[in-house]
Parts: structure tokens; sequence; C-alpha cells
């Protein structure tokens, strides 16, 4: 299962198995040990991937089980994880779907930046307001949108290049407008 879930769902969406661990050990409220089939851990987040089975997470499972399955979820989701649940007839027959799921779980954390340097809330608003421009975002957008002066639009354009987040797009030696930088998040964006 967990093989078909990499290379059905997770390979044609990331290209790499950066950040991403097997057989992820962690512990229930109990110090009970458990296993998440994968988890996700990138700078930005705490992810847990699982693939379950009809068999094994529906049909033989008792009252009991299933209790403590929605408790070990939660449980996890309270210390900062996200739990991502696939079925394995989805992983194996509509690999589409799962790919668009995991894509919209995980993209709001991708255009985040390092610890070492984080963006504040407007800055991740700006990059937002950036993807959803057909032709890039200019300072007379971010003037319009956040009712602000020409000035402060341009100088948090510029922060975003700085920290890596924009490109400037120049026209006969200007800049006409800024653009997100090509690279791993705008394929989540």
């Amino acid at each position: 299962m967990r093989k078909l879930l990499l290379q059905n769902v997770w390979w044609p969406l990331f290209g790499n198995l950066d950040h991403l661990h097997p057989e992820y050990e962690v512990y229930d409220w109990n110090r009970k040990s458990q296993f998440l089939d994968f988890a996700f851990l990138p700078p930005y987040g705490r992810f847990g991937l699982e693939c379950d089975g009809y068999q094994s997470h529906v049909k033989d499972m008792d009252r009991e089980r299933f209790s403590y399955s929605l408790n070990r979820d939660t449980f996890l989701s309270g210390l900062g994880w996200t739990i991502i649940h696939f079925s394995f007839d989805d992983v194996q027959n509509r690999p589409e779907i799962c790919r668009m799921l995991l894509q919209m779980v995980i993209a709001p954390s991708l255009i985040r930046t390092p610890p070492r340097e984080s963006l504040s809330p407007q800055e991740r608003e700006l990059i937002k307001l950036a993807w959803s421009q057909e032709k890039g975002l200019r300072p007379k957008d971010v003037m319009l949108h956040y009712k602000m002066n020409f000035r402060t639009a341009r100088k948090q354009l510029q922060e975003l290049v700085r920290k890596g987040q924009l490109r400037p797009v120049t026209c006969n030696s200007y800049i006409c407008y800024y653009a997100p930088v090509e690279g791993l998040s705008d394929k989540f964006v």
C-alpha cells in the first residue's frame, strides 16, 4: 500500500522524497507507540499520510478500535500534526483525486519560507494576491487592494523580492510588475 501511495500520489506531485519519512513513530496520550505510514516534515509543518484499506480500517474494526483511531488523530492534531487519510482503492484506481486533496492540504504551507526568514501575514497575503493576478502584481494593485500609498506598496513588493518570494519583470528597463518566483510553491497555489 505504501509503495503505491508513493508511486501514484507522492512522486507525480513532488518528484522527490525530501522531508518524507516512512513508518514514522508517534506516541499517543498513553505513551503507546504508533506508526504513521509516512510523515512529511518540512520546516513549516508536520503532516501524517495514511493509506487505509477497507478490510483493516473499516470492515474488521470494532467500536473500541474505531474510537481509538479517531482519538489518535485528534490527539495528533492537538500536537500540531495534520493527518491526511487516503483509501487504498483511491490510491490504486483514482490517484488524481488523492493528488488533488494532498495538494489542497499542503499548499497553504508551501509558500512559507523557513523560520530563519519568516513572512508576515500581510506578506503571505501579497503572495496569494500575486498568484491570483493573471499578469503579475503591480504596486498599483497592492495600493488599491490594501488602501495604502504607492511607496509603501512598492517597498513591500521589493521586500518580497529580497526574501526570494517575488521577482521583478522588466519592460524597457523599467519594472512593469512582480511575479511569484518559479519553483515548488507555484505547483501548489
